[in-house]
């Protein structure tokens, strides 16, 4: 069993006629990649994954039946999520008895894992910077990191995500035989 795993998939197979102004090159890299996307299917246990924060600009041809034909949103981690990710980014973090990762959960709506990570690793800076010889990360250095990471995803986003899974897959719908 294989995994092709593509980041940032709205990178290398942008809608043409976008307006790149790469002589083709773009074009070439699309043609290219659906030419091998519909060779897979004689591959058996391959599964090809495309991952994207701007799917509306991914060429419509790549997302046809048999390609990259099913779309699954993943919406921004929610109040246990952001926790358990906190949990594991400050594992080895020395944290004052008034730090409450729960607390901080709830203050991170929006953020994402790596916005979350961010905040961390903030934290600890400021901790540093506020002394050198310091223990712990404190609560009010987490306020901190929390002021100066502002989070990735608004609720407009969320919002637009939303509606373009809906958009998708309703494109995507059988039609019924009357």
């Amino acid at each position: 069993p294989s995994i092709v795993f593509f980041d940032e998939l709205d990178s290398v197979v942008p809608r043409r006629g976008m307006g790149f102004g790469d002589s083709g090159v773009s074009e070439r890299v699309i043609s290219q990649l659906l030419t091998e996307l519909d060779g897979i299917e004689s591959l058996v246990n391959v599964v090809v994954i495309g991952a994207t924060n701007r799917p509306d600009i991914i060429d419509p041809a790549v997302l046809r039946p048999g390609r990259f034909d099913r779309l699954i949103y993943v919406p921004a981690p929610d109040h246990l999520t952001r926790l358990n990710i906190l949990k594991i980014h400050t594992r080895n973090m020395p944290l004052a008895r008034d730090v409450d990762l729960e607390q901080i959960s709830s203050q991170a709506a929006g953020y994402s894992g790596a916005d979350l990570e961010a905040v961390c690793r903030e934290a600890g800076l400021i901790s540093l910077r506020r002394d050198m010889d310091t223990k712990s990360v404190t609560i009010e250095d987490f306020r901190d990191g929390l002021e100066r990471v502002k989070p990735s995803v608004t609720p407009d986003m969320e919002n637009w995500y939303q509606s373009f899974t809906k958009r998708f897959k309703k494109e995507r719908a059988p039609v019924p035989i009357t």
